[in-house]
C-alpha cells in the first residue's frame, strides 16, 4: 500500500462518517479516527509498520491515572434520595476506578466497621487497579455510618463507599 491509497482511504473514511477504522494487513497496520463533529478531515491518523515475520501483538493497557487519596464531597442529590438524614453525612468517593477490599488481605480484620471512628488520614479500604493496591485514606474524621459496597466489588471513578459522619 502506497502513500496515495492511504490518503484515498482517509478521505474515504471521512466522507463517510465512520468515527474509527482499523486496517491489518500482513505488512502494514492502518488506524484511522475521525473528528465527531467534523466529517471533512480526519483527526488522527495513525500508520504502523509490522515486519512481515511478526505477528500483531495486543494494544497495550490503557495507562492508569495516578492514585491520589480521595475527595471528601457532599452527597449528591442521588445520595439524598436514600433518605434526607443521610444529607447531614459526609460521602467519601472513589478516586479510582478498580477493585474494592475492606481488608489489607484476606487473614487480616477489615480496616473499618459500621461505627468505627475515623481520623483525617486513616486507611478506609484498599482499591486495585492493574495489579497496584492503593490505599484510601480519609479526608475527614468521623464516624463510619454506614459502608456502600461489598468487599471484593468493582467500584467506578467517584462512586460512593462509605458515609461519615462528621459531628
Amino acid at each position: 500500500m502506497d502513500i496515495k491509497e492511504i490518503q484515498s482511504l482517509i478521505k474515504f473514511v471521512a466522507k463517510s462518517g465512520a468515527s474509527e477504522v482499523k486496517l491489518e494487513m500482513e505488512d502494514i497496520k492502518i488506524t484511522i479516527r475521525t473528528g465527531s463533529t467534523s466529517s471533512s478531515t480526519p483527526e488522527t491518523t495513525i500508520v504502523q509498520q509490522i515486519p512481515v515475520a511478526q505477528a500483531p501483538s495486543a494494544a497495550a493497557p490503557a495507562a492508569q491515572a495516578p492514585a491520589t487519596t480521595q475527595e471528601a464531597a457532599s452527597p449528591s442529590p442521588s445520595d439524598s434520595k436514600k433518605g434526607d438524614d443521610d444529607s447531614k453525612y459526609i460521602t467519601i468517593k472513589s478516586p479510582i476506578i478498580g477493585t474494592f477490599y475492606r481488608k489489607p488481605s484476606p487473614d487480616k480484620p477489615p480496616f473499618v466497621e459500621v461505627g468505627s471512628s475515623i481520623n483525617k488520614g486513616d486507611v478506609l479500604c484498599v482499591i486495585e487497579a492493574m495489579k497496584l493496591f492503593n490505599d484510601i485514606e480519609s479526608e475527614v474524621s468521623g464516624k463510619i455510618v454506614k459502608i456502600l459496597v461489598d468487599d471484593s466489588s468493582p467500584v467506578e471513578f467517584d462512586q460512593p463507599l462509605f458515609l461519615v459522619d462528621p459531628s
